[in-house]
């Protein structure tokens, strides 16, 4: 029977293969948390709507700054929201691999992507999505509730959200008491509770007033200058042009991409 050849040289160079293989990983990691807040690579996601498959995004790979405002254009059924719940977590791909602030959640469990999203995403959607039996004060603290956030830091935090959303005079209102404008402001606080790096909006300004489509643009000014990272899907003109980017969709995919200012 053949002696087996395990030569230390032979030992130390797979070692050596090996422990290379961890830091160019780590070294990988690194870089894209320090730099990006979303890189991802060939996402695919298909939705079953009776017998037939839709693909929503199609083979998309981007890489998004840390504090970039970046916007995304494109006709109704284009893939814009799939793409936003992709990369904010409240969806996984089919196929792809997705990174946000140096983390893999393209293949999270739910309940770990759950708590990541939490602490690293605020959503804005278009149909506001508040909880009906909530205040607009409970809205806002349940984000923080679910963070584990000390009770009486989440009343405080609410109540700075809503006077700074011109809404503390109605923090005790369910939503149905409130107009379309007061509730979609009410969703940008329950966002911005947990202090998340990162904002993904989809068309925040769509059906409503002239008022309050102004003062959630002025909002997203401040912050865009607070430095923080911002992915919308918008028609608005205003929004657009305060974009570091843009980026137009159409059949789930990128069909174009304008650069405003460059990050390095």
């Amino acid at each position: 029977m053949p002696e087996l050849d395990n030569s230390s040289d032979d030992i130390e160079q797979e070692n050596s293969v090996k422990e290379n293989k961890i830091i160019s990983k780590n070294d990988f990691l690194k870089e894209i948390s320090s730099k990006y807040a979303i890189v991802c690579e060939d996402l695919f996601k298909d939705y079953e709507i009776g017998d037939f498959i839709v693909r929503a995004v199609d083979n998309v790979s981007l890489s998004i700054h840390n504090g970039e405002f970046l916007v995304i254009k494109g006709p109704s059924g284009a893939g814009k929201t799939s793409f936003l719940n992709l990369i904010g977590g409240l969806d996984s791909p089919n196929r792809g691999v997705l990174y946000s602030f140096g983390v893999k959640i393209s293949d999270m469990e739910e309940e770990s992507l759950t708590t990541w999203r939490l602490l690293n995403t605020g959503f804005i959607f278009q149909n506001y999505n508040l909880i009906s039996t909530l205040t607009a004060e409970e809205n806002v603290m349940f984000p923080m509730n679910l963070s584990g956030v000390a009770f009486k830091e989440q009343r405080k935090r609410a109540e700075e959200l809503l006077r700074k959303m011109g809404l503390h005079e109605r923090r005790e209102h369910l939503p149905f008491q409130l107009s379309a404008g007061e509730q979609q402001r009410i969703a940008i606080a329950r966002a911005l509770a947990n202090d998340p790096p990162m904002i993904l909006a989809d068309e925040p300004t769509a059906n409503l007033d002239k008022k309050t489509s102004q003062f959630i643009r002025d909002l997203f000014k401040e912050l865009k200058d607070d430095i923080r990272t911002i992915i919308i899907a918008t028609h608005d003109d205003y929004l657009i042009n305060l974009a570091d980017r843009i980026l137009s969709f159409d059949d789930g995919k990128i069909i174009d991409e304008e650069i405003i200012r460059k990050f390095e």
